[in-house]
C-alpha cells in the first residue's frame, strides 16, 4: 500500500503514511473504507444527490472507540473531517472530498427504559427507528417528520415535529450525550456534568464534539393519533391562509398543522382529476384522546370547501412515515428556510406567487406552525433561539437532472428573499443549505457569542467545521 495525499484541515494535501493509515485499520472494531473497497460507495452516498464527494478515508465506526481513533487520526494529520449520522441533512456536510469521514450509521441501537421512562439512542439511528423501539412501549420522543431522518443530526439542531407543541423540542427532552471531543476524549455531558457543552449540543449543531449516544426523556403517547390531511383547491388558498393562522393562534398544545403548498401528487384518496395540479394541504395531527382530537380540529376541517379530507385516527408510527414516500433519496435537493414570527397578509402574497411558479412538480413550499411547550422555554435556556410561537417556512427545491439546478435553485433563492421583509432573522440551522455559512450567527441571534466561547473551549482549532459553523471566539 502506498501513502495516501488527503485532503487537509486549512488547505491543500497532506500525505500520510501506509503504516499509519494500517495502524488505524488494526485499531477499529468497525471497517476502515478507502475508494475501490466495498461498501465504500454506499457510505459516501447520502440523501441529497447534489452531493457526490468521495473521501480519502471512511472509518465505518462500531463503537465509541472507533470515533476515539478517527478523531485522533484526523487531528493528527491536520485532515478535513467530516461526521455522517443519517446523511439527510440537505447541506452533504456528512461527507468530504478527499478527507477522513466518520461514519455513525452502524452504530444505530435504540434502547428503552419504560420503567426509567428513558431511550438511550445511537448516533446512527433513524427516526424510524427511534419511533419503533418506543411506541412498542406506548412511550414517545418529539422529533420530526420525515421517518429516513437521522436522531443525531435533528437533535443537535433543535428537532421539532408532530409533538413539539405538546412536549417540546427534541433538544428539550435530551437528557445526557456522550461526546468525543476535538481532542479525542470521552466525556458525558448532563446539567451536571459540562453543563456548557449540554447548554451548546442542544441546537449548537456538530460543532462541539462527536455525539455517540444521546440519553431522551420519554413520555406516554400513543400508539394512536388523530392524523390526516385535508386537501384544499389552490384557488381558495389565500382565504385558507388567513383562517388557518387566526385558528392555530388559538391551538391546544395536542394540536399541531402545518400547511403544505404543491401540484398534487397521485395520491389514491385524491380524484385523479387533481393529480399535478397546484392544491393546498392541512396536514394536522392531534395526539391526546381522539374524541377531544375530533373537536379540536373541528375549526380546521371547517375552512373552505376541500376536495377531500382524510383526518381519522391512525398509528403515531405510520404517520411519521406518511410523507417518506415524497423524500426519497436520490433526488436533488435544495432548501431555503426563514422562521416567520406571524404570517401576515403581504407573506401570504408572497407564498402565493411563488407557488403559481412553481419550477416543477416535486417542489413545494411548507409551512410549520411551532410553539406550545416548546415556546415556554427561555431563548437562553439552550443553544437554540427561536422560542417565540413562530411559524418555519422550509422552500423546498426538488428536482431530477443536474442541467436544472440554476433554474430550481433561483426559483427558491428569489422566494427566499421576497420573504426576508416578514422574517424574524433566526434560522432553523438544519434548514440551512451549504452557501449560508455568513447566515450562521444572526441565525443563532444572542445564543451566538456563549456558542463561540464554548468553541473555543473545546473545539479551538476548528476540527469539526463541516457544520452550520460557528466559529472559535
Amino acid at each position: 500500500m502506498n501513502d495516501l495525499n488527503l485532503t487537509g484541515l486549512e488547505s491543500g494535501s497532506r500525505s500520510v503514511g501506509a503504516s499509519a493509515v494500517e495502524t488505524l485499520r488494526a485499531k477499529l472494531k468497525g471497517r476502515l473504507l478507502q475508494p475501490g473497497d466495498p461498501s465504500y460507495d454506499e457510505a459516501r452516498t447520502i440523501w441529497n444527490a447534489m452531493i457526490d464527494r468521495k473521501p480519502g478515508l471512511i472509518v465505518r465506526c462500531a463503537d465509541a472507540g472507533d470515533v476515539v481513533h478517527a478523531v485522533r487520526f484526523a487531528r493528527d494529520n491536520g485532515l478535513l473531517l467530516a461526521v455522517r449520522g443519517g446523511g439527510h441533512n440537505i447541506a452533504g456536510n456528512a461527507v468530504c472530498d478527499g478527507g477522513l469521514m466518520i461514519d455513525l450509521s452502524q452504530m444505530n441501537a435504540v434502547r428503552v427504559d419504560a420503567a426509567a421512562m428513558r431511550a438511550v439512542v445511537g448516533p446512527g439511528a433513524t427516526l424510524a427507528d427511534v419511533d419503533r423501539e418506543t411506541q412498542a412501549a406506548g412511550l414517545a420522543v418529539p422529533t420530526g417528520i420525515n421517518s429516513t431522518t437521522g436522531i443525531a443530526g435533528l437533535t443537535l439542531g433543535g428537532g421539532f415535529g408532530w409533538i413539539t407543541r405538546k412536549f417540546g423540542l427534541t433538544i428539550d427532552n435530551l437528557v445526557s450525550a456522550e461526546v468525543v471531543t476535538a481532542d479525542g476524549e470521552i466525556v458525558r455531558a448532563s446539567a451536571s456534568e459540562h453543563p456548557d457543552l449540554f447548554w451548546a449540543l442542544r441546537g449548537g449543531g456538530g460543532n462541539f464534539g462527536v455525539v455517540t449516544s444521546f440519553e431522551f426523556k420519554l413520555h406516554k403517547m400513543g400508539p394512536e393519533v388523530l392524523a390526516g390531511l385535508v386537501v384544499h383547491p389552490f384557488s381558495d388558498a389565500q382565504a385558507i391562509l388567513q383562517q388557518y393562522r387566526e385558528v392555530v393562534a388559538t391551538a391546544p398544545d395536542e394540536l399541531t398543522c402545518w400547511v403544505v403548498m404543491r401540484q398534487a401528487p397521485p395520491l389514491p384518496f385524491l380524484p385523479e382529476e387533481w393529480h399535478g395540479k397546484e392544491v393546498l394541504i392541512l396536514a394536522m395531527c392531534y395526539c391526546g384522546d381522539i374524541e377531544a382530537g375530533q373537536r379540536a380540529t373541528a375549526a380546521l376541517r371547517a375552512i373552505g370547501k376541500p376536495i377531500v379530507d382524510v383526518v381519522g385516527p391512525s398509528p403515531f408510527a405510520g404517520w411519521q412515515q406518511a410523507f417518506d414516500p415524497l423524500l426519497t433519496p436520490g433526488a436533488r435537493n435544495y432548501w431555503k428556510s426563514h422562521d416567520l414570527t406571524k404570517l401576515p397578509d403581504a407573506a401570504i402574497g408572497v407564498l402565493l406567487d411563488a407557488i403559481r411558479a412553481l419550477p416543477g412538480p416535486e417542489c413545494e413550499v411548507f409551512i410549520g406552525h411551532v410553539g406550545g411547550a416548546a415556546g415556554r422555554v427561555t431563548p437562553d435556556a439552550t443553544a437554540f433561539p427561536q422560542r417565540s410561537a413562530h411559524f418555519v417556512m422550509n422552500v423546498h427545491t426538488r428536482w431530477r437532472e443536474a442541467s436544472d439546478d440554476r433554474s430550481f435553485i433561483a426559483w427558491a433563492r428569489q422566494l427566499f428573499d421576497a420573504m426576508k421583509p416578514h422574517a424574524a432573522g433566526t434560522a432553523y440551522v438544519n434548514f440551512m443549505p451549504d452557501d449560508e455559512g455568513g447566515r450562521v450567527e444572526t441565525a443563532y441571534g444572542g445564543n451566538y457569542g456563549r456558542l463561540a466561547a464554548i468553541k473555543k473551549r473545546y473545539d479551538p482549532g476548528n476540527l469539526l467545521r463541516l457544520n452550520q459553523n460557528v466559529k472559535p471566539a
